[in-house]
């Protein structure tokens, strides 16, 4: 049972990195992710190295921003690790398809960790590759195969938290410009369906401000195949 505190609700987490108990990161990550897999546990990884070696905690207040280059199960890792989200506007995504973070202080002073060609769990683990595909890949996995994938993908997950970093990862000290603080805008009511949204959203159709499926715009949708540009229908 997770111990949660009103007053310091990531005191779990945080005791967890400075022991260096990995197992318990990945086991409080699968209530984030759903399941366990190697990806989740590269992403425990790679962040629990970089709050160490930055020596940083997250109060969800942006004086911790994380980056992260891929939208894949790493970036869950690295979202419950770094106390860094999308909802406290602390996690930046850039879609550069690549499995690596940048964590970094208001000052500038980052720690970019990224995964080593060759380094995958597929590389790594070839008797699960042709599995993943079959189940995940081209989705045509028996229930047989999807329970021996998900088998295999647990005991994968925590057999590579006891892999050396150094093996898996490059990991640099950077310098970077870190974004503004993120602004607080103003809400303001659809003229057509009667919505609230954010100001910044605001397009204008006939005199009157509408939100953005009701303009007919164009607008940026995360997806699992990264983001796009969607023409609402």
């Amino acid at each position: 049972m997770c111990a949660i505190s009103k007053e310091s609700p990531r005191q779990e987490i945080e005791a967890a990195i400075a022991g260096g108990d990995l197992h318990k990161l990945l086991l409080l990550n699968g209530m984030l992710h759903g399941h366990y897999c190697p990806g989740l546990s590269t992403g425990v990884k790679a962040a629990a190295r970089a709050v160490k070696e930055l020596r940083v905690s997250s109060t969800g207040m942006e004086e911790v921003v994380a980056i992260v280059e891929t939208n894949s199960c790493f970036s869950d890792g690295i979202q419950m690790v770094t106390g860094c989200s999308f909802g406290n506007n602390a996690l930046i995504y850039r879609d550069y398809g690549k499995t690596a973070v940048t964590l970094a202080r208001r000052t500038g002073e980052a720690i970019r960790v990224a995964a080593k060609a060759g380094s995958s769990p597929l590389d790594r683990y070839p008797e699960a590759a042709e599995l993943f595909r079959k189940v995940v890949q081209e989705r045509r996995g028996t229930d047989e195969d999807n329970q021996e994938l998900r088998r295999l993908w647990i005991e994968i997950a925590f057999n590579m938290l006891d892999i050396p970093d150094e093996e898996l990862f490059s990991i640099s000290r950077v310098n970077i410009e870190v974004p503004a603080y993120a602004r607080i805008f103003t809400s303001v009511k659809c003229s057509l369906c009667g919505e609230n949204i954010m100001e910044s959203r605001v397009r204008m159709k006939e005199g009157n401000p509408v939100c953005l499926p009701c303009s007919g715009q164009e607008y940026y949708q995360l997806a699992g195949d990264g983001l796009s540009l969607i023409t609402h229908r």
